[in-house]
């Protein structure tokens, strides 16, 4: 027979110390099984077994301890914030995933836990939806909330993943901005309404553009579509600028791995993005700059490569021109 507490754990995501107790296990047993490695604490009185946890990356081991907020929270609460964006599967970038985030539904206070934050305001019923059978902030309001407590780098990141997937439009965004804008942090979120786009399909590739507008590079067309002298559709830039002469592609690692095609290798990945880049040149004699995470580093060093690439392509079609 299955062991009670996985069913528990595996419909919860995580089981309780009293339902270990029911269970038959005294908290000598319990402690136990935590130092040979067999249960992990997620919070006081919560666990999980480790075969479940230990493969987990970090915001999916955030979602289990949201999981077990929720299970031990007196009152009614709603994940909300970047606990929310994650549950709705929005992208989540440079947020601490220490601390889940609860907004209250009743009239209980804010306060500050280790590993919880409750946050309070005014929570309409449009205001809060279920995923998964959770009690979760609509995406709208999540944004938001998060663009108030994260840098505005981030809070980019999140809204236009938000759009991207469909989860939400910019109209919403506005809306739920408009509801809220008296919170404490609000008035960056301008900035972030301003600056989103929902045509970047990866965090790579908000942060270019975060890039580019903070050290004052003109601001590039996403996802342009490239097309051949036949009018036959051939491939789709990160960014360009057409205007210059020059296209850009963030290159992660999930070009080369995660979209793999059945058989192909990654250096076959690899030979395909070139031969990609060569026809895009010869459709439209532009030049093309590549952006990895490690230039984020270098936002300045990153930015007078692209200044290189936008006079080196004005000097070319300088020379093509006809005298």
């Amino acid at each position: 027979m299955d062991d009670p507490l996985r069913i528990i754990s595996e419909a919860h995501g995580v089981f309780l110390r009293r339902e270990a107790l029911e269970c038959g296990y005294t908290d000598k047993a319990i402690r136990s099984r935590l130092r040979a490695h067999a249960w992990h604490r997620v919070r006081h009185g919560t666990y999980c077994f480790m075969d479940q946890w230990a493969p987990l990356f970090a915001e999916e081991r955030h979602l289990v301890l949201a999981k077990a907020v929720l299970r031990t929270t007196p009152g009614p609460v709603a994940l909300s914030h970047t606990t929310a964006l994650l549950a709705h599967g929005v992208a989540v970038w440079g947020a601490a995933l220490d601390r889940v985030h609860v907004t209250r539904l009743d009239d209980g206070a804010s306060r500050e836990e280790k590993d919880v934050k409750h946050h309070v305001g005014k929570v309409g019923p449009a205001d809060v939806t279920q995923v998964g059978g959770l009690p979760v902030m609509a995406v709208p309001r999540a944004v938001i909330e998060a663009a108030s407590i994260l840098e505005t780098q981030s809070a980019l990141v999140s809204a236009d993943s938000s759009m991207f997937r469909k989860l939400c439009t910019p109209d919403d965004l506005r809306a739920a901005f408009e509801a809220c804008h008296h919170w404490p942090g609000s008035q960056k979120i301008h900035v972030v309404l301003n600056r989103m786009d929902g045509r970047h399909e990866s965090v790579g590739e908000t942060r270019s553009d975060h890039l580019f507008w903070r050290q004052g590079l003109p601001r590039p067309v996403p996802q342009l579509k490239i097309y051949d002298h036949n009018g036959v559709y051939v491939a789709r830039l990160d960014f360009a600028w057409p205007e210059l002469g020059v296209w850009g592609e963030f290159d992660g690692l999930g070009k080369y791995i995660k979209f793999l095609k059945k058989g192909q290798r990654p250096e076959d990945a690899v030979i395909e993005e070139k031969n990609r880049e060569n026809l895009v040149r010869a459709l439209t004699g532009w030049m093309c700059g590549r952006i990895v995470y490690d230039d984020f580093r270098a936002p300045r060093l990153t930015a007078e490569r692209f200044e290189q690439l936008f006079r080196l392509a004005g000097s070319a079609r300088a020379a093509r021109r006809p005298a």
